[in-house]
């Protein structure tokens, strides 16, 4: 486990595709001092204007497989047939150097994070309606009609989890507000709110 007492905090921010972690979490590290936002491995393909290093670390699932058995994982899950991870030597010597590490994660890699940290801040970010976050998905480009329809269906799940597992739930209808609202939580010593 991590002793974040002595060392950097880990922020996991969470929510369900097209919400706006992304360009939330870009901001946060744009706004907070000594922020380093973590970069997750996928087996997806890379979507329009998105950069390997950057976005994600493009992988093949036969070598995130290998990078499971060697245990360089902090957290893994499938989703929607892909794998997403978070490298666990990149997470451990940003915490150790004294920075606030963001996870943009999952649940399902929240739940993980949580065992291992118990102090780890864990936000929600939940969009203003549905209706809003069908636009979002249909403005991204990214998904084909079937996949964005497994996304749409999986909100109410990912809502209800959340509510177990986060201290924190943000809307994001207007996001500066939503990026202030994490940014004060993040800064936050003490008490929870939800």
């Amino acid at each position: 486990m991590i002793d974040m007492e002595k060392q950097g905090n880990i922020i996991v921010i969470s929510g369900s595709s097209g919400v706006g972690k992304s360009t939330i979490c870009r901001d946060l590290v744009k706004r907070l001092e000594n922020a380093y936002l973590s970069v997750s491995v996928s087996t997806r393909t890379p979507g329009p204007g998105e950069v390997d290093g950057r976005d994600y670390y493009f992988v093949s699932k036969e070598e995130f497989q290998k990078q499971i058995e060697a245990d360089n994982f902090f957290e893994y899950a499938e989703v929607f047939n892909n794998f997403y991870g978070t490298p666990k030597d990149k997470v451990i010597q940003a915490v150790n150097a004294g920075s606030t590490v963001i996870l943009e994660i999952d649940i399902q890699g929240a739940r993980q994070v949580k065992k291992l940290v118990p102090g780890a801040k864990m936000i929600f970010v939940l969009p203003p309606k549905q209706t809003e976050l069908l636009k979002r998905l249909n403005g991204r480009g990214r998904d084909e009609k079937n996949v964005m329809e497994k996304r749409l269906a999986q909100v109410s799940n990912e809502i209800a989890a959340a509510w177990q597992y986060y201290e924190h739930m943000v809307i994001n209808e207007d996001l500066n507000q939503a990026i202030e609202e994490i940014v004060a939580i993040i800064e936050s010593k003490t008490g929870e709110q939800k």
